[in-house]
């Protein structure tokens, strides 16, 4: 065991952050905090690291033992380059080659007793350097920072100079080389794209030391965690597996305790019932009954009431109106900056109620393409159409749309004239803004609260087609949940940005990787784009430098017209499939009515009939044999 939390509380005034928690954290163990936001994982990090003093209980770690904390924020100032910055990390190595080079100079020089002694001393310093990956110094630098996302031309970087995001990956790096025994990361993949987490999920699950996270990535924490620490309301429980064992395993619990807490509750009311039934008697000896079961109920230890599954944030998109059927279509898109080319010639459709998520590493141009297409940004080249009675519905990550200055209500009363003050209030507080909250600045919400009003304005849009750029950004795992619910019923049609690998695989029946300045197409979920990414990158996007020998990407018309032709012969599965499943079920439901007729005394004594409602019986028997068959080709 390398940390050991027992009984640890902490309370803000009347608020309980945590409450006489314990739990703990073996060597070489993968674990995580998780809770709704709000829940005190951060200011659990705290009290763990000693920023905080906890109200009560103790926090250990085993003596010899080193810690590394990284925050979710970052405040670095310093004139250093991002590359000097992380080979400091390594001073200690830095400094033993650097003697190294010193001795080697001066047994040039020397002989005797002192030769002697500086070759001993040599090879004891040698060895230790050696021992400690000495020579591998510089590329385990430039393969921490490449797998941040960092290209070799921004290492010159000066740290002051960067954004929040990339100090905080700064920050991770320098984390990373220093291998503490135990880790403890806040939100570490907040500013990374997929390429980088999935880099961070191999280099974590090879640590040799401990680890404990805070994060809100569910593909993530079924990668790398094998332990599971749940906070709340102010209570901690540790569940072992990872983030999907977990879920299963708590509303298995879930269940269990409020069966238990509502037979309970029964039995309360039905003693309180007996109580006053048998007190109405005024009887001495009924009476004293009715006191002896008081006696009984006062004994009882009563079960608290399980925290309920979240439901309090309601959303729901429903378009106003039907699009017609080609609603998005791009030609020969392109965007460049001074220096830095985003994309070329990019061409795409999207269809009435496809669900299409567009990924890449980070500066690809994912969100300029959304931007290009709610007017916000102009494209170098080439144009785009909406089809008929397209309305579109934009959620931005950076909440630009949202007005800093104006209060909640005026948010949406600004947008939405026509709403009372009731029906406003109403819906911001299915958004979990209820009381004096409406009456906030949009400046002073926090992200989650930002991203929340943004949802609830999209809501109220009623739009058919739905464009998000990151749009689980700031969202709690349960927020997350409750949007993908909402978006795999929407009946519209979806374009979104995200690097949210769990939402994608819940989400999007197609994706488009934007990678070397061109899209690839996957007609499919994150799963699919994971067994197909290998074969199709190397059929259409073949590395810059050998790009003008290059396949031609998809971009061309009769691979395009090849896509929209397996578009189409998916779409016409999917329809057969549902005929069939509605088919099977109807089936299923006439055969169980035949098998109740044949129970009643008025049918199986009838000859004629028994004989009708069994040859009825036999042909549905062999259709559903001929429909299993089918719908097992078709699913």
């Amino acid at each position: 065991m390398i940390l050991s939390c027992q009984n640890i509380s902490k309370s803000f005034g009347t608020d309980v952050i945590v409450s006489h928690a314990s739990f703990h954290i073996e060597d070489h163990e993968k674990a995580a905090i998780v809770g709704i936001n709000g829940a005190g994982k951060t200011t659990l990090l705290r009290i763990i690291v000693g920023q905080l003093e906890p109200d009560e209980g103790v926090v250990a770690l085993t003596k010899g033992k080193t810690l590394g904390y990284l925050e979710q924020h970052q405040d670095v100032n310093s004139t250093e380059t991002i590359y000097s910055e992380l080979l400091g990390v390594k001073q200690d190595l830095l400094q033993m080659e650097q003697r190294l080079r010193d001795m080697e100079l001066e047994m040039k020089h020397s002989d005797g007793d002192r030769l002697s002694a500086l070759m001993e001393q040599y090879n004891r310093i040698s060895t230790e350097f050696e021992n400690k990956n000495g020579y591998a110094v510089q590329s385990e630098v430039v393969g921490v920072l490449k797998g941040l996302g960092f290209t070799e031309d921004e290492f010159g970087k000066q740290i002051c100079t960067l954004s929040g995001g990339q100090k905080t990956r700064v920050a991770l790096g320098k984390l990373l080389l220093s291998a503490p025994d135990i880790l403890l990361l806040d939100e570490p993949i907040n500013h990374l794209d997929m390429t980088s987490i999935a880099w961070l999920e191999n280099y974590l699950l090879n640590y040799s030391g401990a680890v404990l996270i805070v994060a809100h990535d569910r593909y993530f924490l079924n990668r790398v965690v094998s332990k599971i620490i749940e906070m709340d309301n102010g209570n901690v429980m540790t569940f072992f597996g990872n983030y999907s064992a977990y879920a299963e395993k708590k509303a298995q619990l879930r269940e269990t305790q409020w069966k238990a807490y509502l037979n309970q509750q029964q039995e309360i009311r039905h003693q309180e019932a007996v109580i006053a039934k048998l007190k109405s008697f005024n009887r001495e000896k009924s009476i004293r009954r009715a006191e002896s079961r008081e006696k009984m109920l006062e004994k009882m230890e009563v079960l608290e009431k399980p925290t309920e599954i979240r439901t309090d944030m309601h959303l729901h998109f429903s378009p106003q109106i039907t699009s017609g059927n080609d609603v998005l279509t791009v030609e020969h898109l392109s965007k460049s900056y001074p220096g830095n080319p985003l994309f070329s010639d990019l061409n795409f459709t999207v269809q009435r109620g496809e669900k299409v998520a567009i990924i890449g590493d980070n500066g690809t141009g994912k969100t300029t393409i959304l931007k290009i297409l709610n007017g916000l940004e102009t494209a170098d080249g080439g144009k785009f159409a909406t089809g008929s009675k397209v309305h579109i519905g934009y959620y931005d990550q950076e909440h630009q749309l949202l007005h800093m200055d104006k209060t909640l209500m005026e948010e949406i009363s600004d947008v939405y004239p026509d709403m009372t003050g009731t029906e406003i209030r109403n819906v911001l507080a299915s958004f979990l803004f209820t009381g004096d909250d409406v009456y906030k600045r949009v400046r002073d919400l926090s992200g989650g609260e930002r991203g929340r009003l943004a949802l609830a304005r999209l809501m109220l849009s009623k739009s058919n087609f739905l464009i998000l750029d990151e749009p689980t950004n700031h969202l709690d795992i349960t927020s997350k949940e409750i949007l993908e619910e909402a978006l795999r019923n929407y009946t519209g049609t979806l374009l979104y940005v995200s690097h949210d690998r769990y939402f994608i695989n819940q989400t999007a029946t197609r994706i488009l990787e934007l990678k070397n300045r061109t899209l690839i197409n996957y007609i499919g979920n994150y799963d699919y784009y994971l067994e197909k990414v290998d074969e199709l990158t190397k059929i259409y996007s073949a590395p810059a430098e050998q790009s003008e020998k290059a396949v031609q990407a998809p971009s061309s018309r009769d691979d395009w017209a090849r896509q929209k032709e397996a578009q189409a012969r998916e779409r016409k599965r999917q329809n057969e499939l549902k005929k069939t499943e509605d088919r099977i079920t109807a089936l299923e439901e006439r055969s169980n009515e035949i098998d109740e007729l044949m129970t009643h005394e008025e049918i199986f004594t009838d000859v004629s009939r028994c004989i009708e409602l069994t040859k009825e019986k036999a042909a549905l028997t062999e259709e559903l044999e001929i429909l299993y068959e089918l719908w097992e080709d078709l699913s």
